[in-house]
C-alpha cells in the first residue's frame, strides 16, 4: 500500500469512526489536491480554535479553490464542520474538513464529480 492511500485509509476510518458518511472517490480527490501537505504533521490537520487557521481555510480553500464569494456564511460553515467533527477532537484532519466543506457547498464538481 502507498503511503497516500495509507493517508486515505486514516481518514476513511476517521470519518467511519464518528459516523460521518462519505463518497470514498471525492475523499481520494480532496485528499489528492492537497498534495505533500498530507505527510507533514502540522500541515495535516487544522485546529478548530486558531484564527488564523481557519482564515487559512476560508480563504485558500473555500475562497481560492471553491471559487466562493466571501462572507458570513463560509465562517458559520467552518464552525458548523468542527463541531460535526468534534470540538474536542485533537486531530481534525485537513482532508476530512475540506471534504466535509466541499459537500456543504455541493462544490464536488471542483473535483471532477
Amino acid at each position: 500500500m502507498s503511503k497516500f492511500d495509507e493517508k486515505v485509509a486514516l481518514y476513511e476510518k476517521f470519518m467511519n469512526d464518528r459516523n460521518l458518511s462519505f463518497d470514498a472517490v471525492l475523499l481520494r480527490a480532496v485528499t489528492k489536491g492537497l498534495g505533500p501537505s498530507i505527510y507533514k504533521a502540522d500541515a495535516e490537520t487544522v485546529s478548530g480554535s486558531d484564527p488564523k487557521e481557519l482564515a487559512t481555510v476560508k480563504n485558500n480553500f473555500l475562497i481560492k479553490k471553491l471559487g466562493l464569494a466571501d462572507g458570513e456564511a463560509l465562517d458559520t460553515a467552518i464552525a458548523e464542520v468542527v463541531e460535526q467533527i468534534g470540538k474536542s477532537e485533537r486531530k481534525k484532519y485537513r482532508a476530512v474538513v475540506y471534504y466535509l466543506l466541499a459537500v456543504k457547498f455541493n462544490k464536488q464538481s471542483v473535483y471532477g464529480l
